[in-house]
């Protein structure tokens, strides 16, 4: 196992403008850390810079306290499960998750040992003699695994490896995975764009946008105390509710905003340098923003639409003035409001987060 570092990490083709500006992160011995953001953010250009595909145009990498910058990829102790399986078809899948030990010199029985062991961990030790062609996809994914493993790395390197898997398969899959690091323990680094693979599987996630960090953490501290609209309005689905608004009130705790619709609601939060008269985001998660009739922090709404999903239903709802429909998730067994109805739309002043012009969160106390 090895830590990772990475200090001032950059990344530019030619002279255009970099793609990776000036990365500083450190992953931890034996952590699970997902790159997670939107398609073009450099979440998977880093990663591959990290495992030497990609050269680093600035700053140093560090793995498991050595520079790594220039050593070659297969030098640097990892292992990479990209999101095609990049099986070798005639081969058997005890060919393919053996052959970069044949390739190494390992003896033969090492060799068997350790693909046998490692079969047995993912439970594909009853396919070590047929073909790819002969798998699911999720054999395929957990054969491209165990080719990993094998080889006992020190880091381990996902890039989407379920993308091309259905739901229910990239649930299953999400289960091995964790479950292979918790019995492994071995740092590992997944990029992932899906937020449910994000938030289920890392112990930290680290957020990209624009190839800069937005923030990284826990996944719990990210959800519920995000630094910025970009990273409150990517994790949840639906995404957080966005409401414009204005400070008509300042205290030591907390901050009064007027929606639209003239409705005002009070919010909890440290103001900072927060003034009467700013615009401001209020932001509440469709968990939070409740459908009941309170005359505090409430606000008057028309139900545009109704999403019954089962296990619960999500009603939309518009403010006055508002083009976007407001989100509020309710259990399935509680009455919903027909659209065009009129609904009181509850927002709970803790589960409110108030962000700054500049997109900034203010602090909570």
């Amino acid at each position: 196992m090895a830590a990772v570092s990475l200090r001032g990490i950059a990344k530019r083709y030619g002279d255009n403008p970099p793609v990776i500006r000036g990365i500083d992160l450190d992953i931890d011995d034996g952590e699970f850390t997902v790159f997670v953001g939107p398609s073009g953010c450099g979440k998977s250009t880093l990663l591959r810079m990290i495992a030497g595909l990609e050269e680093i145009s600035d700053g140093a990498l560090h793995i498991g306290g050595k520079l790594a910058n220039h050593v070659p990829p297969a030098q640097r102790g990892l292992a990479m499960v990209f999101q095609s399986y990049a099986l070798y078809p005639h081969m058997t899948v005890f060919e393919n998750m053996a052959f970069g030990l044949k390739l190494a010199g390992t003896p033969a029985e090492q060799v068997r040992a350790a693909v046998q062991r490692a079969a047995a961990t993912l439970q594909i030790d009853h396919l070590l003699e047929r073909k790819p062609k002969e798998l699911s996809g999720g054999q395929r994914q957990r054969v491209a695994i165990g080719r990993a493993i094998v080889r006992k790395p020190q880091l381990f390197l996902f890039d989407e490896p379920l993308s091309n898997l259905d739901a229910g398969l990239r649930v299953q899959m999400r289960l091995e995975i964790g479950r292979l690091h918790k019995e492994l323990g071995t740092t590992t680094i997944y990029v992932t764009h899906d937020q449910v693979e994000a938030m289920t599987l890392g112990q930290r996630i680290v957020v990209f946008n624009g190839g800069r960090i937005e923030q990284a953490g826990a996944p719990q501290d990210l959800y519920n105390a995000p630094a910025n609209l970009f990273v409150a309005g990517f994790l949840g689905s639906p995404r957080m509710n966005f409401i414009p608004a204005e400070v008509v009130a300042v205290g030591a705790a907390h901050v009064a905003v007027l929606l639209p619709g003239g409705a005002i609601a009070e919010v909890t939060a440290l103001p900072g340098a927060l003034q009467r008269g700013a615009r401001v985001t209020l932001g509440v998660r469709p968990e939070h923003l409740q459908l009941r009739q309170e005359a505090y922090n409430s606000a008057a709404a028309m139900v545009s639409h109704v999403e019954f999903l089962g296990d619960q239903s999500i009603v939309y709802a518009r403010l006055p003035g508002m083009d976007d429909a407001l989100a509020a998730k309710l259990a399935a067994e509680l009455p919903v409001p027909a659209p065009g109805a009129a609904a009181t739309l509850h927002l709970p002043p803790a589960r409110c987060v108030l962000f700054a012009a500049d997109g900034s969160a203010c602090a909570r106390p």
